[in-house]
């Protein structure tokens, strides 16, 4: 193993235009997409966002993701600062492979796991072949 690999990468922060009610930076978070016969499993990085304060929204085929991080006004001066914290947002386009009314969230130490269930028509089968 090289020191490149064990380098973590920077948090990329989202480049918009829009303005914000809220004075954070807003974060891309990293995720890892993993896929089975039976779904698809999206882990997305988010540390410090609170179950009550992430919102995932499907409009369409857009499914949104977005995470606050409750700001902590530590007491003392800060004499080193390399962690920003930060709101996440991510988006992603869904095929029709996806079966919309039972994807499931969860998140646990900072990790959101969405599992995208794929549809029927969608899964691989298996074809029996008969003698004629």
């Amino acid at each position: 193993m090289t020191e490149k690999d064990l380098q973590i990468p920077e948090k990329k922060e989202v480049q918009s235009n829009a303005e914000s009610t809220r004075n954070a930076p807003v974060f891309i978070p990293a995720v890892d997409i993993l896929e089975t016969e039976h779904d698809l499993t999206l882990l997305a990085d988010m540390p410090g966002v609170p179950l009550d304060r992430v919102d995932i929204d499907l409009e369409g085929d857009q499914l949104t993701i977005r995470g606050s991080v409750l700001q902590e006004n530590g007491a003392g001066r800060v004499l080193l600062k390399e962690y920003a914290v930060g709101d996440y947002y991510r988006q992603f386009t869904l095929s029709s492979d996806i079966d919309r009314e039972k994807i499931q969230a969860t998140i646990k130490d900072g990790v959101l796991r969405l599992v995208l269930p794929k549809a029927e028509a969608a899964k691989p089968r298996r074809i029996e072949v008969k003698s004629s």
